[in-house]
């Protein structure tokens, strides 16, 4: 890739919406690319809690649908999940998968197979209101909003298409104690396939760490 305007897809994390990556994508539109941030299905104004992973994986697809020329796609934590779903659909236009602190799923694989006991715990927690939605805990931004279940409970078709995109990045925030993705980080990392980058801060690396962050992303274009 050369140094063209690219389109980044910033994908956020579970509870999150769009504004989780404000500061990133000020920072990319500065240096004249084009940005995209979801907020995927029920993490908005209007509660979905029918949504799953699927229903995540089409909102993705459908903003790919519209771009043109080179895309990023970034997912951070549970948008992993989301993004290597939506590049398995759509590989062609991708040039880079990025990963911040996120799951990277194989076919048959949920976010409740891949994560800690812990995790586990904190969304059975979450969903004892109404058992469809999972609260946000209680240390997270007032924005965030109730995380459908089902985009947790429910396992990933992939083909392996996904594979296809020519570069994929790891950013590791190792600045937090339980984190799920430690093992993960640590096999990619011997991975040729994967290029990877160590942080030390905590898990929501768009807000904390907005500036090395940005810093990656534009090497990718």
């Amino acid at each position: 890739m050369g140094a063209e305007m690219a389109t980044f897809i910033l994908i956020p994390g579970g509870w999150q919406g769009g504004w989780a990556f404000e500061k990133v994508a000020n920072l990319l539109v500065a240096r004249g690319h084009r940005i995209e941030t979801l907020t995927l299905t029920g993490l908005g104004d209007v509660p979905a809690p029918a949504a799953n992973l699927t229903t995540h994986i089409d909102d993705a697809i459908q903003v790919i649908g519209k771009c043109s020329g080179d895309v990023v796609l970034v997912g951070h934590s549970y948008g992993g999940m989301v993004m290597t779903g939506a590049a398995d659909a759509e590989p062609a236009n991708i040039r880079a998968l990025v990963y911040l602190d996120a799951y990277v799923p194989q076919a048959g694989e949920s976010v409740w197979s891949l994560t800690s006991p812990r995790f586990r715990e904190a969304f059975i927690t979450g969903a004892m209101g109404d058992g469809l939605n999972c609260a946000p805990p209680p240390n997270l931004d007032a924005r965030c909003r109730p995380h459908p279940m089902g985009t947790f409970l429910q396992a990933i078709d992939l083909s392996g298409r996904w594979r296809e995109v020519p570069r994929k990045v790891y950013v590791g925030a190792h600045g937090w104690e339980g984190s799920p993705f430690l093992e993960l980080y640590e096999r990619l990392s011997i991975d040729p396939e994967w290029e990877t980058f160590s942080l030390n801060c905590g898990h929501n690396i768009a807000r904390l760490q907005p500036e090395a962050l940005a810093g990656i992303l534009l090497a990718q274009v």
